[in-house]
């Protein structure tokens, strides 16, 4: 109880020296807050048997937190950690001119949603669709904000109050405890699972097939894999059967792909053209993994099928906004003009060569004295899972400090920690921010190894 009493007023605090400095560019209820908030957070340390804070302390802290508010959040950091997409790290970085685009539409108005030549109301479909069905030889397409609110869409609109049927082992956890059988229940539709976790076959489908049926689920396993005695039921065979039963075929590739992923040294990925091609009602994907572009969920089928969803009400709670409708369309540009791997991020990474990575690896290790060994690159963000790339990582004793020391830099620097070391990898970083490593290498303390 006498902790309690050790703790200073809001009016002592606002009176440090280093709050007073603050008044003269903030707000007085502002700092009051921030105040507030950090003698709440010393209260519930005292109760959880930690000693009161000085006055010094609450007031270095106030300072911080306001003085955060003036730098950029999220921060720009170095990913060095063999992971291409990793999606705490925002997934995929963008390329020069989809960065470009969406500066161009962010700083003003636009476009959007206005037909320039006839002075009319237009629609901000109309910037995107036609790109993503020359590239995909879909009849229709339509972009929302991310490809779970994508599927959740398309089943909400085709399917409430009827019943999906899908596979017992693609009924999956995509990642953050997102689900595949929580989605079908927002959606209104009645998930159907049919077959086992390994094996599932096309009578199971045809056996499940009732007359409140509206379509199959097919959901790629995009972030595991299933191995040893397995049985699933191909795109083709569940084509076949949805045209015996007049449904259709729902196609969810999660990451989603144009490119084929085998001449680079990775497994197939299925691609959207392959699924379109196929004959999938509706192919739902990410737009910010394989894609290589901004966060979005890309639709792309059957202009009967994108019609409906494009008149459901939802559509318009789930819609794109502005800047991130440009950056993808600079990205889908990049595949049809054939400059994919030279110019977005994500292929340049999965199609440097070794050499090039050897080099810059030694060029890190010089400037910290650490040497370099083999390793892998993983892709990530839920993509080709267990798919890895050959790589050259810089090697340092220290592990878990030297990370820390790294994460404190200017731009921090993120690598991974194996057995008391910290590992480094230029495949996921850009060659334009090798600077940026370099200077983080020297700044940090050296840790002998022990």
């Amino acid at each position: 109880m006498f902790a309690y009493r050790d703790l200073p007023s809001v009016d002592r605090v606002l009176a440090h020296e280093r709050v007073k400095e603050l008044s003269l560019s903030y707000p007085h209820d502002l700092l009051v807050g921030f105040v507030r908030d950090q003698l709440d957070a010393a209260r519930k340390g005292i109760a959880s048997g930690r000693p009161p804070p000085s006055v010094e302390v609450i007031a270095s802290t106030v300072s911080q937190h306001v003085l955060a508010l003036d730098g950029p959040s999220p921060r720009r950091v170095i990913n060095a950690s063999g992971v291409i997409i990793h999606t705490n790290l925002g997934r995929a970085p963008l390329s020069a001119e989809a960065i470009e685009a969406m500066k161009a539409v962010a700083a003003g108005n636009c476009d959007l949603e206005f037909d320039v030549a006839t002075g009319e109301r237009g629609s901000r479909n109309v910037h995107i669709e036609s790109i993503l069905c020359r590239l995909t030889g879909a009849e229709a397409a339509l972009v929302v904000n991310n490809n779970a609110s994508a599927v959740l869409l398309g089943l909400t609109a085709l399917a409430k109050r009827k019943e999906v049927i899908v596979s017992r082992g693609q009924a999956v956890e995509i990642g953050g405890g997102f689900r595949v059988p929580d989605v079908m229940r927002q959606s209104g539709a009645k998930l159907v699972e049919v077959g086992t976790t390994n094996c599932t076959y096309t009578a199971d489908y045809e056996q499940a097939v009732t007359p409140r049926t509206a379509a199959f689920l097919r959901v790629h396993s995009s972030n595991f894999r299933v191995v040893g005695f397995t049985h699933f039921v191909t795109l083709e065979e569940m084509i076949a059967l949805t045209k015996k039963h007049s449904l259709v075929v729902l196609d969810d590739l999660g990451s989603g792909c144009f490119l084929d992923t085998a001449p680079f040294g990775l497994e197939h990925e299925p691609t959207v053209q392959e699924s379109i091609a196929g004959g999938a009602g509706l192919v739902f994907f990410s737009g910010d993994k394989l894609v290589g572009g901004p966060q979005a969920g890309i639709i792309v089928g059957k202009k009967t099928l994108v019609d409906k969803l494009k008149k459901h009400p939802l559509a318009r709670a789930v819609r794109v906004d502005k800047t991130r409708l440009a950056g993808l369309r600079a990205t889908l540009v990049h595949y049809l003009k054939g400059e994919a791997v030279a110019k977005i991020p994500v292929w340049q990474m999965i199609s440097m060569p070794l050499s090039d990575i050897e080099k810059r690896a030694k060029v890190w290790a010089k400037a910290a004295g650490a040497e370099v060994i083999d390793g892998r690159t993983m892709v990530g963000g839920g993509s080709i899972p267990g798919g890895s790339l050959p790589t050259k990582l810089v090697a340092l004793p220290g592990g878990k400090k030297l990370s820390e020391s790294l994460r404190s830099c200017p731009v921090p620097v993120i690598g991974r920690v194996e057995k008391d070391r910290l590992l480094l990898d230029p495949r996921t970083v850009l060659p334009d921010e090798d600077r940026l490593v370099i200077e983080a290498l020297h700044h940090v303390e050296p840790i002998p190894s022990s």
